[in-house]
Formats: structure tokens, sequence, C-alpha cells
């Protein structure tokens, strides 16, 4: 980062520490810690082991503006033309980090808060103040500590004990044109009280061909005997910067799994953190990215077992065409207490072109003794087998290219149980592929 750069973001430190005079004290030295450690930590380079997959010089010296200074509107109009809007659900919409009530379909469900990190700050800063920050580490995430820094909203969601909510609640994320690049640092925060149930879907979708830098945090807490299915959408433009956090914390009996579907930006990095802190607890993770042109993404994966007779699998799938770039690096970390611990890590990675790259590199760090731990990784091209078989029966190459990359793709599409976004995922993944031709739907299960 310049010293110009460096210069910037200290200035705009100070004009938001001004306008959030009367945010909590606590919430105020929060943000002073993030921009402490952000400065300490600077913007990573390849040369540290952790980031080294992704460069961020152009990121690091790209003069960003706030979005919250724009000002900028956003029609009706202009949101239901983007993909993946509308999922039939209740859902918060923000549009360049700003609340967009007229968008907005949240009915009254007994039992549930749905507001944005301002209003929670207004109404619950208690409840913020037992729980924000506390499982996403600003001393060991540079983005995690900007978002700290800047972060103004955000969704804030919590379900009380014993609830279960029947429909999926959709949080949307729009970022769109702007004067100049923008940056929007998105903060939410999920906590789900004992035996209770939810189905979250968190969207950040784009409109132009702008720059952008999107830097959420997401911290969801599951309780004791509950369940969290997750699904995280990211489709925004192609000239953008995506980073993200992504921490779970989980009880006894609870089960929490996640599907990550990256679409979008120019530059990608997910990090994904689950913490199974108590007995017979389950987490899942699965993602599927289909990358094109010099589209580069990175997923990073925690899975840190502390207490016995858990279970978690992960099943990560890249589909990366023309010069497109991706990497993998999924750790799974067994303590010494997690005594008969069941854990399965899978990352497949398919390259249709010369020039397209996949990096993966799966971990173990195990310090239990009866334990059942897998991991495996592969890189390849198409199936040449599968393409000979096709071909023998007369349907054309392309067809028969596109049959194989569907299916490799509607693994994870299939995991999907919201029928409308599986739907959405599926017209999405018809329209990238070279041509639409002869290729059977991907099944409901």
């Amino acid at each position: 980062m310049t010293a110009r750069n460096m210069s910037l973001y200290r200035q705009s430190f100070e004009s938001v520490q001004r306008n959030g005079t009367k945010d909590p004290h606590w919430f105020q030295e929060s943000r002073s810690a993030g921009m402490e450690n952000f400065i300490r930590q600077g913007f990573p380079g390849r040369k540290d082991e952790e980031w080294k997959f992704s460069d961020f010089r152009t990121l690091a010296r790209t003069e960003f503006g706030l979005s919250v200074e724009e000002g900028l509107s956003f029609s009706s109009d202009e949101f239901n033309q983007l993909q993946f809007t509308d999922l039939n659900c209740p859902r918060l919409v923000l549009f360049n980090g700003t609340l967009c009530p007229e968008l907005c379909s949240l009915p009254e469900v007994d039992g549930v808060t749905v507001k944005t990190l301002t209003a929670a700050l207004h109404d619950s800063p208690d409840f913020l103040k037992e729980h924000l920050g506390q499982y996403a580490a600003i001393n060991q995430n540079p983005f995690t500590a900007l978002n700290s820094a800047f972060c103004k909203d955000g969704f804030v969601v919590h379900v009380n004990q014993d609830t279960v909510v029947e429909s999926p609640l959709y949080l949307i994320h729009v970022t769109t044109n702007s004067s100049r690049p923008i940056r929007t640092h998105l903060r939410n925060l999920v906590v789900l009280g004992e035996s209770s149930e939810l189905t979250l879907v968190e969207g950040y979708l784009g409109t132009g061909d702008n720059i952008t830098f999107t830097n959420p945090v997401t911290e969801v807490v599951v309780g004791a005997n509950s369940t969290v299915h997750h699904y995280r959408l990211q489709n925004e433009s192609r000239n953008g910067y995506h980073v993200s956090c992504n921490e779970v914390y989980q009880s006894q009996d609870s089960q929490y799994r996640t599907l990550s579907i990256d679409l979008g930006s120019q530059l990608a990095r997910n990090d994904f953190r689950c913490v199974l802190d108590g007995e017979g607890s389950l987490a899942g993770i699965d993602g599927l990215y289909l990358l094109k042109e010099r589209q580069h993404l990175d997923n990073y994966t925690t899975l840190e077992h502390r207490k016995s007779h858990c279970d978690s699998r992960e099943l990560f799938k890249g589909v990366l065409d023309e010069k497109a770039r991706g990497g993998f690096r999924g750790r799974i970390i067994v303590h010494e207490d997690a005594q008969k611990t069941d854990s399965k890590q899978t990352n497949k990675n398919l390259l249709l072109s010369d020039d397209s790259l996949a990096n993966t590199k799966p971990q173990l760090e195990i310090y239990a003794d009866d334990v059942k731990c897998t991991h495996g990784a592969t890189i390849g091209q198409l199936d040449s087998e599968a393409m000979f078989y096709l071909r023998s029966r007369g349907i054309p190459e392309v067809a028969a290219r596109n049959m194989l990359i569907y299916g490799f793709a509607g693994e994870v599409i299939n995991r999907v149980k919201i029928d409308s976004l599986r739907g959405q995922l599926v017209k999405y993944l018809k329209k990238w592929l070279p041509k639409d031709e002869i290729i059977q739907e991907v099944s409901e299960g």
C-alpha cells in the first residue's frame, strides 16, 4: 500500500469516528482496535504463506471511497433486473451499505428478530456487545481488522430458543455504479438459541463494470441442538474485489451446513472457520466456483474440532476456463480432547483450458489418537474416456463437454435445498457453458 493510500484510510477512519460519536463506547473502541490492527498488518503480500495465492497489490493501490459517502439511488426496476434477487422468501436489502426499505419484505415471525446493524446498535447494544467481534479475530486477518474499523451497517439476526423459522431468510447486499471506486464493509451477526432452526441466504450482487471492494464479515453462533442451513452467493462486478470472513461457533449437538457459490468478481477470497466446541456437533462446508477470463478466487477453510464425537464434511468444486485461477486451502484441526472425530475433506478442480490454473493444499493437524480423518484433492481436465463414450454415441463434441461439466457442477448444485435458488443456479450454469444443447436437467434430489 502506498503512503498516500494509507493516509487516505486514516483520514476516512477519522471521519467515521467523528460521525459515530452516538455509537456505544465499546463499539467505538472496537473500531479503534480494528484500525490499529489493520495499520500494523497492512494488506497481505504474496510472500505471506496464508495469502500467497492471491495478489492484492492492485487492490492496495486503488483509492477507494466509502460507499456511504456517494449518496447513490437505486430503483426497484434496477433491482429486479439483477440475477438471483427473487427467491420467493422474506428479504432484507442493503444498497451500497444502506438499507432500502422499499425493497424489503420481512413479515412478523414470533421468536425471530431481523434488523440492520445500525438499528441493533440503537435497540439492543448489550446483545451486540455479547457477541459482535467475539469470534472473528482482528489480530489474525487484516481484512477482518479493516472491516472492524469501517463497518457501518450489516445484518443482525436473532432466533430465540425453541424457534423453527419455516421460510428461508434472504439477506441481500448490492453494489452498483459510482463515479469512483467504492468500498463497503458489511458486518453480519446471526445468533440461534437452543433447539432452533434457520435457513439463511447471503447474497452479494453487483451491477455495472465499475471497481468495487466488498469486505463482509459474518459471525454465526449456533446454540445447542440447533441447526443452520447457510447459503452464500457472490455474483458481483467482474471488475470488483470481494474479500470475506465467515466465523462459526457451534455448541453441543448443533448442526451447521453452508454452501458457497462464487460466480463474479475479478478477485475474491473467502475465509471460512468453524469451531466445533460441543460434543455431537456437525459441520458441513461445501462450495462451487465457476470462473472465466482472468477471474481469481481463493477459498480458505478451517474446521477446528475441540470436543469429542463431532463430524465434519467438506466438498469444494471449481470449474475454470480461459485464464482463470482458483485456490483452495483446507485445514482440519483435531484437538487432544476431540476423540472420535470423523472428518472428510475433498477439493476437485476441472480445468477447461491450457491457461487456467488451480492450486490446492489440504492439511490435517491431529492431536488425538482415536479419529477418522481423510482428505483428497484433484486437478484435471475432462475425462477422455467419458468423452469418447459420449462421442461414440453420436453426441457432438461441444455438447459432450457440456454434459460432463454440467454433471461435475451439478453434484454441488443438487445440495441446494431451496427450489427457487437451485433452479436459478441451473439456468446460470447453462448460460455459462459454451453452448446450451443436449444437457440433462439437474435432478431435484
